[in-house]
């Protein structure tokens, strides 16, 4: 499946962190030919960051939205794509989510603190909140103490992608974007299954050094599981290699994308509810949280 992105919403809040998002938007624009829209989210409650407050509310809102506007092409600078600054007022991911339904967006590019603990418990995330309420994929750049030089404006140059595989819907969708993109940018894809001990533990506790005949079934037919999720028409083209891992997805993931520099991760994401996700947290929120590169974070798209 060929997937087509046409409309690019990239968001940020003006820090530093949060502008790292934008080359990252404006190189998939030019790469796929799409309408860029740089987003910016006006919170009222937080009116020091755009300067001098005013006592008028309407004059006060008129006054941020001309700043943020003027800073929005500051930023873009010069750039031969199409594009167009869009600004909001109000809750940052609800309003995210509006604009990405209101453009038809087919990707939302954003940053990440990539907060864990008890400062997200308390904080919250607004990139946790998107994956689960956009209507399209979202490409989650993370902020890194040590960062790797983010891609000059419209050049961005990926080599190698990950997708991590469950074998559920979500999977096969993040599958097929794997695909595409590996052909878009012509990258090598690997494909990667995590063996957890909690769903394997029957075939997984086996002495050491005694070959297990129902382990090495499992492998082969995880294996060609994972080779069947690729058409055949992707397989003239190209050779993903498919991987067997074992441990914690997201530990496992992380590790192999360190180790191996992927430049890219896709994972499909699952619907947990609010307080789940909070307290327990998915796959992809952890990945996101720990990887070296960027994520996309694949759902249906509405």
């Amino acid at each position: 499946m060929k997937v087509h992105i046409k409309s690019i919403v990239c968001t940020t809040d003006f820090s530093d962190f949060s502008n790292r998002a934008i080359p990252f938007g404006v190189a998939l624009a030019k790469e796929f030919g799409a309408k860029l829209y740089l987003c910016h989210v006006i919170d009222l409650s937080s009116v020091a960051m755009y300067g001098e407050g005013f006592s008028d509310p309407l004059m006060l809102e008129t006054k941020i939205t001309d700043y943020a506007h003027e800073h929005l092409q500051d930023l873009i600078g010069d750039t031969d794509i199409t594009w167009e600054s869009l600004t909001s007022v109000g809750h940052t991911a609800d309003e995210i989510a509006h604009i990405a339904k209101e453009k038809g967006a087919d990707l939302v590019v954003s940053a990440t603190h990539g907060r864990s603990g008890l400062k997200r418990l308390i904080l919250g995330s607004v990139t946790e909140r998107l994956m689960r309420t956009l209507p399209c994929p979202m490409y989650i750049v993370r902020s890194l103490e040590r960062e790797p030089a983010a891609p000059a404006m419209a050049d961005m140059k990926l080599k190698r992608i990950l997708v991590g595989c469950d074998f559920s819907a979500d999977s096969d969708l993040a599958v097929q974007y794997g695909i595409s993109l590996a052909q878009e940018f012509q990258t090598e894809l690997y494909l990667a299954h995590v063996l957890e001990p909690t769903v394997y533990k029957g075939m997984l506790t086996q002495a050491v050094g005694v070959p297990d005949p129902d382990l090495e079934g499992l492998r082969d037919e995880l294996t060609r599981k994972l080779e069947g999720m690729v058409p055949e028409e992707a397989k003239q083209w190209c050779t993903p290699e498919t991987l067997l891992l074992a441990g914690h997805p997201s530990d496992e993931l992380t590790k192999y994308a360190v180790v191996n520099k992927m430049d890219l991760i896709v994972l499909g994401v699952r619907g947990h509810s609010v307080m789940e996700s909070l307290l327990v947290g998915s796959t992809t929120d952890r990945v996101v949280r720990q990887a070296p590169c960027p994520v996309l974070s694949v759902r249906p798209k509405e």
